[in-house]
């Protein structure tokens, strides 16, 4: 009997569009799926032990091998709600800035936005488990995923990242795209297509399974996340990679 493919994912929100797809389809017969933080995916497909990861775009350079494999993954173009500054005081004023220790890619587009956009020098710290507590004065915060959809009625501002990285570049901006460092065999990898596509036809049981009061989620999966990763989608990839890769800043 083969060994299965792993097959690793993030459980947010935001993949149970594609993942409802690929959980009900004949391709779960070859694969095994894992789910964990997108900042240990990167790890653990570099480690090899898994094969295949909804990775997150910042930690492609640093996995030897790293190629997508999918037509489908996590972008945005403009407005994508789940990925945000959250801050009680206006930009000008803020001083210090958590980071979210979920995910690398929003961490460095965080990073690079405050240098290149808001042209902010800001003390960068590394978020506690209960960082959001602390955001408060002249301290703010990324919040990403479903922690973010919930603290829209807690903040004064929220400044969203792939808005300000659409107003910066004029480009899309993916977050995570599936991702393998090895060859895997050619009819699995067409099944897993087709698979995350089919999940995006069914959207209403995909709502109806995640009760989730605190943001309207016909509009998360319509309007601000893009599954389709189209040549835009891949344009904005690649000048996101370009510009960390030109500070030496790829992170795993």
């Amino acid at each position: 009997m083969e060994a299965k493919i792993k097959v690793a994912a993030v459980s947010y929100l935001n993949t149970k569009p594609l993942l409802y797809g690929i959980e009900r389809s004949e391709v779960m017969n070859d694969m095994e799926l894992l789910l964990d933080y997108p900042s240990k995916l990167a790890e653990r497909l570099a480690n090899n032990e898994i094969d295949m990861a909804l990775l997150p775009v910042a930690a492609m350079p640093g996995v030897e091998g790293a190629r997508i494999v999918s037509d489908y993954g996590i972008a945005s173009d403009g407005n994508v709600a789940s990925v945000a500054i959250f801050s009680m005081v206006p930009m000008e004023q803020i001083k210090t800035v958590y980071l979210d220790y979920q995910s690398r890619t929003s961490v460095r587009l965080a990073e690079l936005l405050l240098e290149k956009y808001w042209k902010k020098k800001v003390v960068f710290k590394s978020a506690p488990e209960n960082y959001i507590e602390y955001i408060n004065g002249s301290t703010a915060g990324v919040i990403i995923g479903d922690r973010a959809l919930k603290q829209f009625t807690n903040f004064e501002y929220v400044y969203d990242l792939a808005t300000a990285w659409k107003e910066f570049t004029g480009l899309d901006f993916t977050f995570a795209a599936w991702v393998a460092n090895k060859d895997l065999p050619a009819g699995f990898l067409k099944a897993f297509n087709e698979a995350n596509g089919e999940g995006l036809k069914h959207l209403d049981e995909v709502i109806a399974e995640n009760d989730f009061p605190y943001y309207d989620l016909r509009t998360y999966y319509t309007e601000n996340i893009k599954y389709k990763l189209d040549e835009q989608k891949i344009k904005g990839m690649n000048k996101f990679l370009e510009m960390i890769a030109l500070e030496h800043k790829v992170l795993l």
